[in-house]
């Protein structure tokens, strides 16, 4: 898990800072105020998840692996599909449709806050922990 989803993380991020600089340098030209406010929103979620994911990759090797934090991990990575992925699609292609699906991923990013949340409260509890 450790290695796995520090590599998804590290690959969020990246394509996070690739979706800013296009949305700077590119979108920012060609889409209104408002669409461009919608598309940073979605980078800007994106980056934090993305650390969020190396977080609980970084804890699962300091804690020792564990359900909570493969689905917080999870979770992070869900969130940020369901959350930025449609607000870039409500952004730069206008798919209205996509709204309603934007609060299912800050439920899922909700969701793997707690669970890495509830792993940190529980290691007080380990040996060397």
């Amino acid at each position: 898990m450790q290695r796995k989803y520090a590599g998804i993380g590290a690959i969020v991020m990246l394509l996070a800072v690739a979706f800013g600089a296009f949305g700077a340098h590119i979108l920012k030209e060609r889409i209104g105020e408002s669409a461009m406010g919608t598309f940073e929103t979605g980078v800007h979620y994106q980056m934090i998840h993305g650390i969020a994911m190396l977080l609980a990759a970084l804890f699962a090797g300091k804690w020792g692996e564990s359900r909570r934090l493969l689905w917080s991990g999870r979770l992070f990575l869900i969130g940020v599909i369901l959350f930025s992925g449609s607000l870039y699609g409500l952004a730069t292609l206008d798919l209205r449709w996509l709204g309603p699906v934007t609060p299912l991923g800050g439920v899922a990013f909700l969701g793997g806050w707690l669970l890495l949340a509830l792993e940190a409260w529980k290691g007080g509890s380990r040996p060397g922990a």
